[in-house]
């Protein structure tokens, strides 16, 4: 029933947002062959219509007509004018003749060029034009109910991202009633918004009115759903509980909203006035970049078709004949899960989708749990600077300092930068195994062996790009792959559906029998769903939180002008870890584009130095205490009992937290390197 009410409008509404997108690409295909075909196609793409002059004009009885007007027009006129040129009236009527002439030929011409196959071609044309209207007109609408509908699944399955899950009776009344208060204020703020905004006596258009509507009645039914889940305590939870431990099991989103609901209704912000409507207008600047987040659920989508297939078992494969010490597999795992990355939009979205299958494979190699976990919060750490990631593309809209070419180019040495550091500090400062791999006779042969079942997916993949590539005429790039890997995923699970190969079992431990194509894609649903609810949802709450840091003044607090760039640098370093461990990535990005960048380049620091530093802060951010939003997603991934494994009291106090200190090491040194080396190059230049 769950499906039925979720999961298939969610497919629904994700496909139609590939659906638009593409019917874009295949609209501007269609106007070519258009115009190969039907030179001017332009003026055909509608019925010619007649023109209304007359070529046939008498020019002679024209000019008199006028010479008799003009007289008639002196008669009542107050001052004498000079009188009307026979000569002049007559050039300008001929001329007007032989342009109706002109007219009348093109009408022809182009009325005898619109033949029964142009007429249905361009119905077609003309249909995805339709099509590609309506789907812009749409976009906001769409992304409004996948908000909602998501977020309502994610708070009825308790998916909701926390930094603990409810274990206990008390752990779950303290999440469940956090919950009934922070979607009853997104509520009340809804109606306070849509009553402002139709206080001022404006007009507003049926679509803004829908809008509106769409927010109350979505945040209606997400808190009807949380008042149901209090008295809805979940299976198998413990009496009692701690206060300080239930506190941690408050989805974050609700911490955030509570915290910004808080500061805008009892007025704490500038002028001290209160400002109910506050949170709905902010949740509504979603909808400015709404092609953007719909593509932030598409790739969450697409990581969860990943997920369906044996595509990242197979990858790992490739490494087993070569008998790799857990360390230095580690670091190959990390540095090659950069790519796939990039490719899903965001660090902890692929951590949702491969982490799974990351953590038991490295887990089935003999890597010590605490290095595993390590590897499988950091494995989508890297990849964020590397095209074609969606928050880059992000940071170019919405600063114009910058280009996407430009942050990608940077990026890929800081990537290498990050995959030294890590292969550094991996192999080096907790190294239990000697480095004695498998010689290349015996490893070579089985790993050709092991490629070998990867061919088909590394066709099924270069097919897809080429069909889009010359059928469609568009590259896969940043601005195009979230509406082509959904197709890439689907063409791969159609071949494992007709292939009938195994699948990856839910845990990543085993494999199992294929499940069929409709039944991973709906179980690929399933699990976009609750994420895209959780993610989408957190995103808005972290617009919120944006709101009350630049509305509380803290932004002011901070020097107009730096005496040093160095002072500049480091007072920014700490702001944007701060920033990284508290918000999310996207919704940090925009804050910190209306409020630090300014600050920054008038500082002097270059607007790519300044982006680079961003991306690792926040990512240093995701890997620190006390919210490590990464850590937090792969405890999610591989499960509460099997974290709770790693859980050491022996050994020295690196090793008893690795998985937290290893990533904190390598992207701490390489944010140090990425944000003074710079600096220091220009000083001693």
């Amino acid at each position: 029933m769950t499906e039925w009410l979720s999961s298939l409008p969610a497919c629904i509404l994700l496909l139609l947002v590939v659906i638009f997108s593409t019917s874009s690409d295949i609209h501007n295909q269609i106007l070519r062959i258009g115009e190969h075909y039907w030179e001017g196609y332009y003026k055909l793409r509608v019925d010619p219509v007649q023109p209304t002059c007359d070529p046939q004009l008498n020019v002679e009885e024209a000019v008199q007509a006028r010479l008799a007007e003009s007289s008639e027009e002196d008669d009542f006129g107050l001052f004498d004018a000079e009188p009307a040129d026979p000569e002049l009236i007559r050039q300008s009527i001929e001329n007007a003749r032989v342009d109706c002439v002109k007219e009348y030929a093109n009408f022809e011409e182009t009325k005898s060029r619109v033949t029964p196959s142009l007429e249905v071609f361009r119905a077609v044309e003309l249909f995805v034009s339709e099509v590609i209207a309506f789907g812009i007109m749409s976009q906001k609408f769409i992304l409004i109910a996948l908000i909602l509908l998501c977020a309502t699944t994610a708070t009825f399955s308790r998916h909701h991202i926390a930094m603990r899950p409810v274990m206990s009776s008390l752990d779950h009344k303290v999440a469940s009633v956090s919950q009934l208060a922070a979607n009853g204020l997104l509520l009340a703020s809804s109606v306070a918004f849509r009553t402002l905004a139709h206080s001022d006596g404006s007009k507003m258009t049926p679509e803004a009115v829908f809008i509106h509507e769409l927010w109350v009645y979505g945040f209606a039914i997400l808190t009807i759903m949380s008042a149901i889940n209090v008295f809805r305590p979940g299976p198998n939870l413990s009496p009692g509980g701690n206060i300080g431990r239930a506190l941690l099991a408050v989805p974050l989103y609700a911490t955030m909203t509570i915290i910004a609901a808080l500061f805008f209704f009892l007025g704490l912000g500038e002028g001290n006035k209160s400002n109910p409507a506050a949170l709905g207008i902010y949740l509504d600047k979603l909808l400015d970049l709404s092609d953007m987040f719909l593509n932030v659920g598409l790739y969450v989508w697409i990581g969860m078709m990943l997920k369906q297939t044996r595509f990242a078992s197979l990858v790992l494969a490739l490494f087993k004949p070569w008998k790799l010490p857990p360390e230095l597999l580690v670091v190959f795992v990390v540095i090659l899960a950069a790519i796939p990355t990039a490719y899903t939009g965001g660090s902890g979205i692929f951590v949702i989708a491969a982490g799974a299958v990351i953590y038991h494979e490295l887990r089935a190699a003999g890597t010590r749990r605490q290095l595993a976990l390590a590897a499988t919060a950091m494995s989508g750490s890297m990849g964020v600077v590397l095209r074609p990631c969606l928050l880059v593309v992000v940071i170019a809209f919405m600063n114009r300092e910058v280009t996407t070419d430009q942050l990608f180019g940077w990026g890929i040495y800081v990537f290498l930068l990050s995959a030294v550091m890590f292969a550094l500090f991996a192999t080096t400062l907790n190294r239990q195994n000697r480095f004695e791999l498998a010689s290349p006779a015996d490893a070579f042969p089985q790993m050709i062996a092991a490629f070998r079942p990867l061919i088909p997916y590394i066709v099924c993949m270069v097919a897809v790009v080429l069909f889009y590539r010359y059928a469609v005429n568009v590259r896969l790039d940043e601005f195009s792959a979230a509406r082509i890997l959904p197709v890439m995923m689907l063409v791969i699970l159609i071949y494992e559906h007709i292939t009938k190969k195994d699948s990856v079992s839910e845990d990543g431990l085993t494999t199992i029998p294929h499940k069929g194509i409709e039944n991973c894609v709906r179980s690929a649903t399933n699990q976009t769903t609750a994420e895209i609810g959780a993610l989408l949802l957190l995103i808005g709450c972290t617009i919120c939180l944006g709101g009350t840091i630049e509305r509380s003044g803290v932004v002011e607090l901070f020097p107009a002008e730096f005496t040093s760039v160095w002072a500049a640098m480091g007072l920014l370093v700490c702001v944007l870890i701060i920033m990284g461990m508290i918000m999310e990535p996207f919704g940090a990005v925009i804050l910190v584009s209306q409020t630090i960048a300014p600050i920054a380049y008038n500082a002097g620091i270059d607007p790519i130095h300044f982006w680079m530093l961003t991306l690792v802060a926040f990512e240093l951010g995701y890997l620190s205490p006390p919210v490590a939003l990464n850590h937090l997603l792969a405890r999610q991934v591989v499960g509460e009992e099997e974290a709770l494994k790693a859980v050491l009291t022996e050994g020295s106090f690196y090793q008893r937290y690795e998985k937290i200190l290893l990533p904190l090491i390598t992207m701490g040194t390489v944010l140090l390197i990425v944000a003074f080396t710079p600096l220091f190059y220009q000083m001693m230049s």
